[in-house]
Protein backbone atom coordinates (compact mmCIF):
# COMPACT_ATOMS: atom_id res chain seq x y z
CA UNK A 1 0.00 0.00 0.00
CA UNK A 2 3.02 2.53 1.15
CA UNK A 3 4.81 1.53 -2.20
CA UNK A 4 1.97 2.16 -4.42
CA UNK A 5 1.21 5.71 -2.60
CA UNK A 6 4.74 6.76 -3.36
CA UNK A 7 4.37 6.38 -6.85
CA UNK A 8 1.14 8.03 -7.20
CA UNK A 9 2.56 10.59 -5.46
CA UNK A 10 5.60 10.71 -7.69
CA UNK A 11 3.03 11.15 -10.92
CA UNK A 12 1.28 13.30 -9.14
CA UNK A 13 4.29 15.34 -8.19
CA UNK A 14 5.56 15.30 -12.20
CA UNK A 15 2.20 15.88 -13.55
CA UNK A 16 2.11 19.60 -11.83
CA UNK A 17 5.07 19.82 -13.03
CA UNK A 18 4.73 19.62 -16.75
CA UNK A 19 4.89 22.57 -18.40
CA UNK A 20 8.38 22.96 -16.98
CA UNK A 21 9.23 19.78 -18.78
CA UNK A 22 7.72 20.64 -21.95
CA UNK A 23 9.45 24.11 -21.76
CA UNK A 24 12.56 22.10 -21.29
CA UNK A 25 11.90 19.72 -23.99
CA UNK A 26 11.05 22.55 -26.11
CA UNK A 27 13.97 24.81 -25.17
CA UNK A 28 16.67 21.80 -25.91
CA UNK A 29 14.83 21.16 -28.86
CA UNK A 30 14.94 24.68 -30.62
CA UNK A 31 18.59 24.58 -29.32
CA UNK A 32 19.45 21.55 -31.55
CA UNK A 33 17.99 23.24 -34.54
CA UNK A 34 19.54 26.40 -34.25
CA UNK A 35 22.78 25.03 -33.88
CA UNK A 36 22.71 22.73 -36.64
CA UNK A 37 21.71 25.68 -38.79
CA UNK A 38 24.79 27.46 -37.54
CA UNK A 39 26.89 24.40 -38.35
CA UNK A 40 28.84 24.35 -41.25
CA UNK A 41 27.62 22.06 -43.76
CA UNK A 42 30.32 18.58 -44.58
CA UNK A 43 29.55 16.51 -47.52
CA UNK A 44 30.96 13.06 -47.83
CA UNK A 45 31.62 11.67 -51.22
CA UNK A 46 31.78 7.61 -51.47
CA UNK A 47 33.75 5.68 -54.02
CA UNK A 48 33.34 1.35 -54.36
CA UNK A 49 36.22 -0.77 -55.84
CA UNK A 50 35.31 -4.52 -56.22
CA UNK A 51 38.09 -7.00 -55.79
CA UNK A 52 38.10 -9.35 -58.79
CA UNK A 53 40.62 -12.18 -59.63
CA UNK A 54 43.48 -12.21 -62.28
CA UNK A 55 42.91 -13.06 -65.47
CA UNK A 56 41.92 -15.88 -66.72
CA UNK A 57 41.13 -17.61 -63.15
CA UNK A 58 37.79 -19.97 -61.91
CA UNK A 59 36.11 -17.54 -59.06
CA UNK A 60 33.97 -20.35 -58.38
CA UNK A 61 37.08 -23.08 -57.72
CA UNK A 62 40.19 -21.35 -56.56
CA UNK A 63 39.97 -17.87 -55.49
CA UNK A 64 36.48 -17.61 -53.86
CA UNK A 65 37.76 -20.24 -51.31
CA UNK A 66 41.65 -19.26 -51.68
CA UNK A 67 43.54 -18.12 -47.84
CA UNK A 68 45.46 -16.25 -50.66
CA UNK A 69 43.01 -14.20 -51.81
CA UNK A 70 41.31 -13.61 -48.80
CA UNK A 71 44.33 -12.38 -46.90
CA UNK A 72 45.04 -9.95 -50.04
CA UNK A 73 41.65 -7.90 -48.74
CA UNK A 74 43.46 -6.90 -45.90
CA UNK A 75 46.61 -5.82 -48.13
CA UNK A 76 44.11 -3.51 -49.97
CA UNK A 77 42.10 -2.19 -47.14
CA UNK A 78 46.00 -0.90 -46.06
CA UNK A 79 46.68 0.27 -49.65
CA UNK A 80 43.87 2.48 -49.41
CA UNK A 81 44.42 3.68 -46.01
CA UNK A 82 48.25 4.40 -46.06
CA UNK A 83 49.30 7.67 -44.69
CA UNK A 84 51.41 8.07 -47.48
CA UNK A 85 48.52 7.89 -50.05
CA UNK A 86 46.71 10.67 -48.06
CA UNK A 87 50.07 13.00 -47.69
CA UNK A 88 49.32 12.93 -51.74
CA UNK A 89 46.48 13.52 -51.40
CA UNK A 90 46.63 16.48 -49.29
CA UNK A 91 49.05 17.68 -51.41
CA UNK A 92 47.33 17.52 -54.70
CA UNK A 93 43.80 18.78 -53.43
CA UNK A 94 45.17 21.80 -51.51
CA UNK A 95 43.88 20.41 -47.55
CA UNK A 96 46.75 22.00 -45.71
CA UNK A 97 44.73 25.16 -44.64
CA UNK A 98 42.04 22.02 -43.47
CA UNK A 99 44.75 20.56 -41.70
CA UNK A 100 45.98 23.87 -40.06
CA UNK A 101 47.97 22.38 -37.09
CA UNK A 102 46.50 19.56 -36.88
CA UNK A 103 48.53 16.18 -37.48
CA UNK A 104 48.05 14.38 -40.57
CA UNK A 105 46.67 11.36 -38.61
CA UNK A 106 43.90 12.95 -36.98
CA UNK A 107 42.99 14.72 -40.22
CA UNK A 108 42.90 11.62 -41.90
CA UNK A 109 40.75 9.70 -39.23
CA UNK A 110 38.06 12.26 -39.61
CA UNK A 111 38.13 13.32 -43.50
CA UNK A 112 39.30 9.49 -44.97
CA UNK A 113 37.06 5.90 -43.80
CA UNK A 114 38.46 2.67 -45.79
CA UNK A 115 36.82 -0.71 -45.39
CA UNK A 116 35.14 -3.68 -46.59
CA UNK A 117 31.53 -4.42 -46.64
CA UNK A 118 30.93 -7.37 -44.52
CA UNK A 119 30.54 -10.69 -46.33
CA UNK A 120 31.88 -9.11 -49.78
CA UNK A 121 34.68 -8.17 -51.95
CA UNK A 122 33.98 -4.85 -52.27
CA UNK A 123 36.17 -1.68 -50.94
CA UNK A 124 34.63 1.27 -50.10
CA UNK A 125 36.39 4.75 -49.78
CA UNK A 126 34.79 7.69 -48.23
CA UNK A 127 35.76 11.30 -48.16
CA UNK A 128 33.71 13.87 -46.47
CA UNK A 129 34.66 17.61 -47.08
CA UNK A 130 33.55 20.87 -46.55
CA UNK A 131 33.57 20.79 -50.13
CA UNK A 132 31.12 18.16 -52.13
CA UNK A 133 32.79 18.15 -55.41
CA UNK A 134 36.58 18.18 -53.85
CA UNK A 135 35.00 15.07 -51.55
CA UNK A 136 34.32 13.14 -54.63
CA UNK A 137 37.63 14.28 -56.36
CA UNK A 138 39.37 12.66 -53.68
CA UNK A 139 37.44 9.62 -53.12
CA UNK A 140 38.25 8.92 -56.89
CA UNK A 141 41.86 9.84 -56.42
CA UNK A 142 42.79 6.93 -53.75
CA UNK A 143 40.75 4.43 -55.40
CA UNK A 144 42.83 5.04 -58.48
CA UNK A 145 45.98 5.40 -56.54
CA UNK A 146 44.85 2.22 -54.75
CA UNK A 147 44.89 0.55 -58.29
CA UNK A 148 48.21 1.47 -58.92
CA UNK A 149 49.80 0.41 -55.68
CA UNK A 150 48.51 -2.92 -56.38
CA UNK A 151 49.28 -3.36 -59.33
CA UNK A 152 53.14 -2.55 -59.08
CA UNK A 153 53.29 -4.63 -56.05
CA UNK A 154 51.11 -7.52 -57.21
CA UNK A 155 54.56 -9.61 -59.17
CA UNK A 156 56.79 -9.32 -55.88
CA UNK A 157 54.12 -10.09 -53.82
CA UNK A 158 53.33 -13.04 -55.28
CA UNK A 159 56.78 -14.20 -55.66
CA UNK A 160 57.71 -13.80 -51.58
CA UNK A 161 54.35 -15.95 -50.89
CA UNK A 162 55.40 -18.88 -53.10
CA UNK A 163 59.21 -19.03 -51.36
CA UNK A 164 56.97 -18.98 -48.04
CA UNK A 165 54.33 -21.48 -48.93
CA UNK A 166 56.93 -23.48 -50.86
CA UNK A 167 59.27 -23.58 -47.73
CA UNK A 168 56.84 -24.55 -45.17
CA UNK A 169 55.56 -27.68 -48.17
CA UNK A 170 59.47 -28.84 -47.90
CA UNK A 171 58.93 -28.72 -43.59
CA UNK A 172 55.81 -30.43 -43.81
CA UNK A 173 57.31 -32.96 -46.09
CA UNK A 174 59.92 -33.67 -44.02
CA UNK A 175 57.62 -33.81 -40.69
CA UNK A 176 55.59 -36.68 -42.61
CA UNK A 177 58.59 -38.46 -43.24
CA UNK A 178 59.24 -38.54 -39.78
CA UNK A 179 55.97 -39.42 -38.62
CA UNK A 180 55.82 -42.12 -40.93
CA UNK A 181 59.16 -43.61 -39.79
CA UNK A 182 58.05 -43.44 -36.02
CA UNK A 183 54.75 -45.57 -37.23
CA UNK A 184 56.76 -48.08 -38.80
CA UNK A 185 58.99 -48.27 -36.15
CA UNK A 186 55.72 -48.40 -33.26
CA UNK A 187 53.98 -51.05 -35.56
CA UNK A 188 56.98 -53.34 -35.11
CA UNK A 189 58.37 -52.96 -31.40
CA UNK A 190 54.82 -53.01 -30.15
CA UNK A 191 52.64 -55.41 -31.57
CA UNK A 192 49.34 -55.86 -30.58
CA UNK A 193 48.20 -59.21 -32.15
CA UNK A 194 49.72 -61.46 -30.27
CA UNK A 195 48.55 -59.84 -27.19
CA UNK A 196 45.20 -59.92 -28.67
CA UNK A 197 45.39 -63.89 -29.65
CA UNK A 198 46.83 -64.52 -25.87
CA UNK A 199 44.06 -63.03 -24.55
CA UNK A 200 41.46 -65.16 -26.03
CA UNK A 201 43.53 -68.13 -24.95
CA UNK A 202 43.43 -66.54 -21.30
CA UNK A 203 39.91 -67.02 -21.39
CA UNK A 204 39.51 -70.18 -22.66
CA UNK A 205 41.72 -70.77 -19.71
CA UNK A 206 39.61 -69.31 -17.47
CA UNK A 207 36.71 -70.47 -18.10
CA UNK A 208 38.59 -74.25 -17.67
CA UNK A 209 39.51 -73.29 -14.35
CA UNK A 210 35.98 -71.67 -13.25
CA UNK A 211 34.20 -75.39 -14.59
CA UNK A 212 37.40 -77.67 -12.45
CA UNK A 213 37.03 -75.06 -9.80
CA UNK A 214 33.59 -75.72 -9.35
CA UNK A 215 33.45 -79.76 -9.48
CA UNK A 216 35.94 -79.83 -6.66
CA UNK A 217 34.17 -77.28 -4.55
CA UNK A 218 30.99 -79.93 -5.47
CA UNK A 219 33.44 -83.12 -4.69
CA UNK A 220 34.59 -81.08 -1.73
CA UNK A 221 30.78 -80.74 -0.28
CA UNK A 222 30.06 -84.43 -1.23
CA UNK A 223 32.92 -85.14 0.86
CA UNK A 224 32.03 -83.32 3.64
CA UNK A 225 28.32 -84.48 3.35
CA UNK A 226 29.57 -88.36 3.90
CA UNK A 227 31.99 -87.48 6.18
CA UNK A 228 29.39 -86.12 8.83
CA UNK A 229 27.30 -89.29 8.49
CA UNK A 230 29.52 -91.75 8.28
CA UNK A 231 32.04 -93.45 11.44
CA UNK A 232 34.38 -95.74 12.04
CA UNK A 233 37.39 -97.10 9.34
CA UNK A 234 35.98 -95.34 6.91
CA UNK A 235 35.59 -91.59 8.82
CA UNK A 236 39.58 -91.24 7.63
CA UNK A 237 38.83 -92.21 3.62
CA UNK A 238 36.66 -89.47 3.10
CA UNK A 239 38.68 -86.89 5.34
CA UNK A 240 41.35 -87.55 3.17
CA UNK A 241 39.18 -86.87 0.20
CA UNK A 242 37.82 -83.88 1.59
CA UNK A 243 41.21 -82.54 2.13
CA UNK A 244 42.40 -83.56 -1.29
CA UNK A 245 39.70 -81.48 -2.98
CA UNK A 246 40.21 -78.85 -0.63
CA UNK A 247 43.87 -78.20 -1.43
CA UNK A 248 43.07 -78.94 -5.06
CA UNK A 249 40.30 -75.67 -5.00
CA UNK A 250 43.09 -73.94 -3.39
CA UNK A 251 45.63 -74.68 -6.12
CA UNK A 252 42.79 -73.49 -8.93
CA UNK A 253 41.71 -70.41 -7.24
CA UNK A 254 45.49 -69.78 -6.85
CA UNK A 255 45.71 -70.13 -10.61
CA UNK A 256 42.87 -67.75 -11.13
CA UNK A 257 44.00 -65.29 -9.35
CA UNK A 258 47.32 -65.63 -11.57
CA UNK A 259 45.32 -65.59 -14.98
CA UNK A 260 43.42 -62.40 -14.15
CA UNK A 261 46.59 -60.52 -12.98
CA UNK A 262 48.01 -61.85 -16.43
CA UNK A 263 44.63 -60.21 -18.02
CA UNK A 264 45.00 -56.95 -16.19
CA UNK A 265 48.31 -56.43 -17.12
CA UNK A 266 48.25 -57.84 -20.75
CA UNK A 267 44.76 -55.51 -20.89
CA UNK A 268 47.25 -52.30 -19.52
CA UNK A 269 49.78 -53.16 -21.94
CA UNK A 270 47.30 -53.76 -25.39
CA UNK A 271 45.63 -50.06 -23.96
CA UNK A 272 49.09 -48.46 -23.54
CA UNK A 273 50.24 -49.75 -26.94
CA UNK A 274 46.58 -48.82 -28.83
CA UNK A 275 47.26 -45.11 -27.25
CA UNK A 276 50.70 -44.80 -28.62
CA UNK A 277 49.38 -45.81 -31.81
CA UNK A 278 46.22 -43.54 -32.24
CA UNK A 279 48.58 -40.63 -30.68
CA UNK A 280 51.25 -41.34 -33.78
CA UNK A 281 48.05 -41.96 -36.26
CA UNK A 282 46.52 -38.60 -35.41
CA UNK A 283 50.03 -36.63 -35.56
CA UNK A 284 50.33 -38.22 -39.15
CA UNK A 285 47.15 -37.57 -40.47
CA UNK A 286 47.37 -34.21 -39.44
CA UNK A 287 50.73 -33.74 -41.28
CA UNK A 288 49.20 -34.87 -43.84
CA UNK A 289 46.32 -33.13 -44.02
CA UNK A 290 48.60 -29.71 -43.72
CA UNK A 291 50.32 -30.98 -46.12
CA UNK A 292 47.64 -31.23 -48.91
CA UNK A 293 46.33 -27.61 -47.77
CA UNK A 294 49.56 -26.41 -48.66
CA UNK A 295 50.09 -27.90 -51.73
CA UNK A 296 46.47 -26.88 -52.81
CA UNK A 297 47.55 -23.61 -51.89
CA UNK A 298 50.56 -23.15 -53.36
CA UNK A 299 49.13 -24.61 -56.82
CA UNK A 300 46.90 -21.91 -56.69
CA UNK A 301 49.37 -19.18 -56.02
CA UNK A 302 51.23 -20.19 -58.87
CA UNK A 303 47.92 -20.57 -61.25
CA UNK A 304 47.40 -17.17 -60.18
CA UNK A 305 51.00 -15.75 -60.68
CA UNK A 306 50.81 -16.72 -64.20
CA UNK A 307 48.28 -13.74 -64.95
CA UNK A 308 48.88 -9.79 -64.50
CA UNK A 309 45.64 -8.50 -65.15
CA UNK A 310 43.85 -5.89 -62.79
CA UNK A 311 42.64 -7.77 -59.40
CA UNK A 312 40.69 -3.89 -58.37
CA UNK A 313 38.59 -2.66 -60.46
CA UNK A 314 36.54 0.64 -59.43
CA UNK A 315 32.89 -0.40 -59.94
CA UNK A 316 31.79 3.06 -58.80
CA UNK A 317 33.41 6.25 -58.60
CA UNK A 318 30.92 8.04 -57.03
CA UNK A 319 28.93 10.83 -57.30
CA UNK A 320 28.88 14.71 -56.11
CA UNK A 321 27.03 14.54 -52.97
CA UNK A 322 24.21 17.17 -53.30
CA UNK A 323 22.98 16.42 -49.06
CA UNK A 324 25.16 17.06 -46.18
CA UNK A 325 25.78 14.12 -44.25
CA UNK A 326 26.85 16.69 -41.62
CA UNK A 327 24.96 18.01 -39.00
CA UNK A 328 22.78 15.15 -38.67
CA UNK A 329 19.29 17.45 -37.90
CA UNK A 330 17.26 14.53 -36.81
CA UNK A 331 19.80 12.85 -35.04
CA UNK A 332 21.06 16.28 -33.18
CA UNK A 333 17.50 17.28 -32.03
CA UNK A 334 16.39 13.83 -30.84
CA UNK A 335 19.13 13.79 -28.51
CA UNK A 336 18.55 17.20 -27.46
CA UNK A 337 14.75 16.24 -26.54
CA UNK A 338 15.81 13.13 -25.02
CA UNK A 339 18.05 15.27 -22.50
CA UNK A 340 15.38 18.08 -22.32
CA UNK A 341 12.75 15.26 -21.44
CA UNK A 342 15.67 13.58 -18.83
CA UNK A 343 17.49 16.90 -16.84
CA UNK A 344 13.92 18.01 -15.40
CA UNK A 345 12.63 14.69 -14.44
CA UNK A 346 16.30 13.64 -12.62
CA UNK A 347 16.18 17.45 -10.89
CA UNK A 348 12.48 16.75 -10.22
CA UNK A 349 12.75 13.22 -8.75
CA UNK A 350 16.36 15.15 -6.31
CA UNK A 351 14.09 17.59 -5.40
CA UNK A 352 11.02 15.69 -4.45
CA UNK A 353 13.33 13.02 -2.40
CA UNK A 354 14.87 16.33 -0.71
CA UNK A 355 11.70 17.81 0.66
CA UNK A 356 10.38 14.54 1.63
CA UNK A 357 13.24 13.96 4.02
CA UNK A 358 13.07 17.66 5.28
CA UNK A 359 9.52 16.99 6.08
CA UNK A 360 10.36 14.12 8.14
CA UNK A 361 13.11 16.00 10.27
CA UNK A 362 10.33 18.81 10.71
CA UNK A 363 7.54 16.49 11.30
CA UNK A 364 9.21 13.37 13.23
CA UNK A 365 10.20 14.69 16.68
CA UNK A 366 6.50 16.32 17.27
CA UNK A 367 4.93 13.95 16.38
CA UNK A 368 6.62 11.42 18.93
CA UNK A 369 6.37 13.93 21.22
CA UNK A 370 2.56 13.40 20.56
CA UNK A 371 2.47 9.89 20.84
CA UNK A 372 0.80 9.71 17.28
CA UNK A 373 0.93 6.16 16.13
CA UNK A 374 3.53 5.30 13.58
CA UNK A 375 0.78 5.17 10.81
CA UNK A 376 -0.26 8.69 11.00
CA UNK A 377 3.00 9.66 11.01
CA UNK A 378 3.98 8.09 8.09
CA UNK A 379 0.78 9.79 6.32
CA UNK A 380 1.58 13.12 8.01
CA UNK A 381 4.55 12.75 6.43
CA UNK A 382 4.27 11.83 2.47
CA UNK A 383 0.99 14.66 2.85
CA UNK A 384 3.88 17.12 3.52
CA UNK A 385 5.90 15.91 1.34
CA UNK A 386 3.95 15.79 -1.70
CA UNK A 387 2.35 19.10 -0.87
CA UNK A 388 5.83 21.14 -0.52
Amino acid sequence: MTESADVFRYISYMRSRWRWIAASCTTATVIAIAASGVMPREYTATARMVIEPPGGADVRTSVAVSPIYLESLKTYEQFAGSDSLFQTAVDKFGLKALAGARAIESVKKRVLRVGLLHNTRILEISATLPDPRRAQALARFIAESTVDMNRSLLTAGDQDMQRGMEQQEKELRERLRNVETAWSELLSREPVSGLQAEGENAIELRASLEQQLSNAELEMADATERLAHTSGAETASWERMAANQRARRDQIRSQLDAVSRQERDRENLIALRLAHRERLDDERKAAQTQLNAIETQLREARGAAAYRGERLEIMDPGIVPEQPSSPNVSLNVAAAFLLGLLLPVLWLTVQLSYREQAAVRSIEPLSESRGEPARERRNRISRAGGTG
